[in-house]
């Protein structure tokens, strides 16, 4: 049994598809988790700016956000970041993917 140039190239055409489809795989997924840290940080933006629409300040703790503002997201996939330096003053918001290397 030989092989010949033809099967080669069928094997190499193979390979590369099957590398390019995993690429293609791992690039929708990282998207997708870049995706979805943007919209919970936007939303416990959109949430302290409500805060404060309402009441006139930011809240010091994320926690009054959950309770009073209905602010939810994924507490075991990631963690937020909330400090609030004055109650006037945007606070600073951050959201990681626990697990991940922080840059």
């Amino acid at each position: 049994m030989s092989i010949n140039r033809k099967d080669i190239g069928a094997i190499v055409l193979f390979v590369a598809l099957i590398l390019a489809f995993v690429l293609l795989v791992n690039g929708i997924t990282t998207k997708s988790g870049n995706q979805e840290l943007t919209m919970v940080r936007d939303a416990v933006k959109n949430a302290a700016l409500t805060c404060y629409a309402v009441e006139g300040l930011y809240p010091a703790e994320l926690s009054y956000l959950r309770e009073n503002y209905h602010l939810s997201y994924n507490e075991d996939r990631y963690i937020v970041y909330y400090e609030a330096f004055a109650s006037n003053l945007m606070p600073y918001i951050k959201v990681v993917e626990k697990g991940a290397m922080d840059p």
